[in-house]
């Protein structure tokens, strides 16, 4: 029986009428007329009741093959649906969900022909930029005087940054087109946070920044270790290049029952008001980073893309990431969230 207010309201005011004749006819023409009329309206409530059921039904199922085609199922028809109006929606709706299936398919074979061309800027990019960096190692080996040594690493270190450069920007692209495949996989924070401290440790050293971790016991959240670390690592890397020497850059997590939540905070200048909405942006830079450019061509902070990688490979696991100031006098922070629950 259908549950539309409407429908019982219109059952109601037919039964209402019904009786109403009924006790009209009773008092002119008596009982037999009476049970005439009640006979007459109890068959068109019922015939109305049946139409009426019958409608619903059709349209419980083409609400039911709407669902499947939502769901991603593609052997869905509509053909069945053969009743007036409805088998105009249903024809109309079958045209639309088959016109919706080949662009599908036509997007789902494009991301596929961008991952493979991807893959191919890769290994064509990478594989002269490796030469180049072997190059310049002999050069600098057989350099003939300090200063030609310099220069070489010079090179060295904008190569590596160019590498660094090329490899963010094809994943970023993988991103965006969506062929990037994310695992879901129990996480653990603290070898987390220790994978994507390795790399930087070098730098760090050099750069003389110490970093502080305090890991609550059992930290974890569901999702994919190899690109968490990716990101997290390219906060941290940013963290120490903000970072002045004797500085520090502190990693601390934790866990409720609603979320598993990182923070990355370092003792740097922090992030200016006016920045504070863009560091995520691609490509952002604020004039302290403009400066330091100035100051040194080969350092690699200020060229946004790094934050904007890790903003992206965050959110495409649920995750979220923030940024806002320790204090107003300084001091970067950066929030990372991984939902247990979903509001």
């Amino acid at each position: 029986m259908p549950r539309d207010p409407r429908f019982l309201a219109l059952l109601g005011i037919g039964a209402a009428a019904t009786a109403a004749c009924c006790a009209g006819a009773w008092s002119q023409a008596g009982a037999t007329a009476a049970a005439w009329v009640a006979a007459c309206g109890g068959a068109l409530v019922a015939l109305y009741s049946l139409t009426t059921g019958l409608r619903y039904r059709r349209i419980a199922e083409l609400s039911e093959h709407l669902d499947r085609a939502l769901a991603g199922r593609r052997d869905v028809s509509f053909k069945g649906m053969g009743e007036g109006e409805l088998a105009i929606l249903a024809s109309q709706l079958d045209k639309t969900v088959t016109r919706l299936v080949i662009a599908n398919e036509e997007l789902e074979a494009e991301k596929r022909a961008l991952a493979d061309a991807l893959a191919d800027i890769s290994h064509q990019l990478r594989t002269p930029l490796t030469s180049l960096g072997i190059e310049l190692e002999l050069m600098r080996q057989a350099a003939s005087t300090p200063k030609d040594a310099q220069r070489i690493r010079d090179c060295g270190r904008m190569l590596e940054q160019l590498q660094w450069l090329v490899s963010s920007l094809l994943k970023l692209a993988r991103l965006d087109a969506g062929v990037v495949r994310l695992g879901r996989h129990r996480v653990d924070v603290a070898a987390l946070v220790k994978a994507a401290q390795e790399p930087l440790a070098v730098a760090a050293d050099l750069a003389g920044v110490a970093f502080r971790t305090h890991v609550g016991p059992g930290c974890s959240f569901m999702g994919d270790a190899a690109w968490t670390r990716e990101a997290l690592a390219n906060v941290l890397k940013n963290c120490v290049e903000h970072t002045p020497a004797g500085g520090t850059v502190r990693i601390s997590a934790s866990e409720d029952a609603v979320a598993c939540r990182i923070r990355v905070e370092d003792t740097g200048p922090g992030i200016a008001e006016k920045d504070l909405p863009h560091v995520f942006d691609r490509f952002y830079h604020g004039a302290g980073d403009a400066a330091r450019r100035d100051e040194d061509v080969c350092n690699p902070s200020g060229v946004g893309i790094g934050l904007s990688l890790s903003r992206a490979l965050l959110v495409a696991q649920g995750a979220q990431i923030t940024a806002s100031n320790v204090s107003p006098t300084g001091g970067a922070r950066f929030d990372l969230v991984f939902a247990k629950v979903t509001v």
